[in-house]
């Protein structure tokens, strides 16, 4: 009973100055919005970032030849790396899945009058695995294929498209630089990313690519997945110990080869993307601060106006912490209105920004729950202040007041 007392009493305080009340409550709105859309923004470009990383493959190292030079000035990549050290890594190497062996170079792919430029990788079938692709058309090259360097592609939709439009290119005959190979596959779109697109990509087997096209001994990259139990950190000192000793590497010297732990590298996407979102959180954060010393002052006049209204309650009985409670609860009401009115607003903007820019948003439960517990605090903050002084005033000065 006591609580819906109160509660019609804010009420009615604030409609009885609608545009004044609509405008202390719009800095909560303002604030509680934007800080769900802000976070939203944050949780799906870590969402999004993730999910490029994931897209590379799952419990990866890539392994690859170091940087050579002097005095600190790196002026090329080392030609180090071959398919025995493949092979070594396989068979040696505790805790690991599968291995790939990758060249790559850039290609011209012709289609009857089609031209493309595309990047050509050479490499085993268990590439695909490795890097999570997946089929959308036809079949991989077998083991036989590899050993017998024959002229087989698996292409990206992109190049297929690019080459042959809406045909079908599975069985199709293209050129890669000069000699015609049969398209086997087309896989399913990954996406973009930036630096690289796999989805424009011709993958052949590594025999072929380096004895036919490229004429490479060495290797531009070794993938290797790890078994499921297996400790990444662990894999990877396992494959420096056996990679150092087969290039006879002084314990003294550097390793002549680089290895990149996905884990290493979601760790380190994951803690940019955190900064970046608390950086958000913050900015936004702010306006709900200035919305909470907008109700401060709202208060503060609303005491002022009421100053009898307070002499007259406290002579007929009511005690300090009757006249706290009302005004503190007022203050809480307004900001609790406006985060409610905020989330729905947030939720909304998150959503059109989604719908109508390149940001992927996604809400999530906890922001929500945050942005609603941060609007209570401010107004039991803000609120408290001009509920105190209200709680003070002499009844007598009280009742004088004109």
């Amino acid at each position: 009973m006591y609580f819906m007392t109160l509660l019609k009493v804010a009420f009615f305080s604030l409609i009885v100055n609608k545009l004044r009340s609509f405008l202390a409550v719009l800095g909560i709105i303002i604030g509680v919005g934007a800080v769900i859309a802000m976070l939203a923004i944050a949780a799906g470009a870590k969402a999004q970032v993730l999910q490029s990383i994931s897209a590379m493959g799952t419990r990866l190292l890539v392994v690859r030849p170091g940087q050579h030079g002097a005095g600190g000035v790196m002026v090329g990549t080392q030609q180090n790396l071959t398919l025995e050290d493949a092979e070594a890594i396989r068979n040696e190497v505790e805790g690991v899945l599968r291995v790939a062996p990758v060249v790559q170079g850039r290609a011209q792919v012709k289609y009857y009058e089609k031209n493309a430029a595309a990047s050509m990788l050479g490499t085993s079938i268990t590439f695909f695995p490795i890097r999570a692709f997946e089929l959308d058309k036809g079949r991989l090259f077998s083991d036989a294929e590899s050993d017998n360097m024959a002229h087989v592609a698996i292409i990206g939709p992109v190049t297929a498209t690019n080459l042959m439009g809406e045909e079908n290119p599975v069985g199709a005959t293209v050129k890669i630089n000069g000699l015609n190979f049969q398209v086997v596959g087309v896989t399913k779109s990954k996406g973009d990313q930036g630096w690289y697109n796999p989805d424009d990509q011709v993958v052949i087997p590594y025999t072929t690519a380096m004895k036919q096209l490229l004429g490479l001994d060495y290797l531009r990259e070794v993938d290797v997945q790890c078994t499921e139990e297996a400790d990444l950190n662990t894999v990877q000192d396992g494959i420096t110990g056996v990679l150092r000793r087969r290039h006879r590497i002084l314990p003294e010297a550097l390793s002549d080869f680089e290895i990149r732990n996905q884990a290493d590298l979601i760790n380190t996407a994951s803690e940019v993307t955190r900064t970046f979102t608390i950086l958000l959180g913050a900015v936004a954060g702010i306006s709900l601060l200035v919305g909470g010393i907008g109700i401060m002052n709202i208060m503060l006049v609303t005491v002022t106006e009421r100053t009898r209204e307070i002499g007259v309650r406290k002579a007929i009985g009511a005690k300090e912490r009757d006249i706290l409670r009302q005004f503190l609860f007022e203050a809480i009401f307004m900001s609790g209105l406006g985060g409610l009115i905020g989330v729905a607003a947030g939720i909304g903007a998150a959503k059109t920004i989604g719908q109508l820019t390149l940001f992927t948003t996604y809400v999530q439960v906890n922001s929500i729950i945050l942005a609603m517990l941060f609007s209570a605090m401010v107004g039991i903050f803000f609120g408290y202040y001009p509920a105190w002084r209200a709680a003070k005033l002499n009844p007598i000065d009280a009742l004088r007041y004109e």
